[in-house]
């Protein structure tokens, strides 16, 4: 196949042929399946991949600990998968979810991983809708 074909194939083809970086690793981004909102970034390798399709639960890779981690097998933030959707050349994947009944997605316990707004040059600034930890909203 040349390589316009391989594009074409991957690009508009039915077959899944993810395309990690040179670590074996896709980014995936996880959303809130019902209000569409960005919960977190995080690194799956074909193993992580594999699973969270064979299970329904998102899997991820942790570069920092370099094992496989299931996300809420601690925390119990289980991801339950609703949709899976990969790019246009197959270089991320994105996760539709539903949290488990344990609140939060972030490992600081806040609903979303992204709960800090650039504002200007260096300086971040809390989200307010974001900002509370789900113990201390209401």
């Amino acid at each position: 196949m040349s390589g316009h074909s391989e594009i074409q194939a991957r690009e508009e083809g039915l077959a899944l042929t993810p395309r990690s970086d040179g670590a074996g690793l896709l980014p995936a981004v996880v959303t809130d399946a019902v209000s569409g909102t960005v919960l977190m970034l995080a690194w799956m390798n074909a193993e992580a991949l594999g699973r969270t399709i064979e299970t329904g639960e998102a899997w991820f890779w942790s570069r920092s600990r370099q094992c496989l981690w299931h996300k809420g097998a601690t925390s119990g933030q289980v991801q339950r998968i609703q949709e899976i959707r990969v790019d246009c050349d197959q270089d991320t994947i994105w996760l539709r979810v539903r949290m488990s009944e344990q609140a939060g997605c972030c490992h600081t316990g806040r609903s979303s991983c992204f709960y800090r707004r650039v504002v200007s040059g260096p300086m971040l600034a809390l989200d307010p809708v974001a900002l509370g930890r789900p113990a201390e909203q209401s």
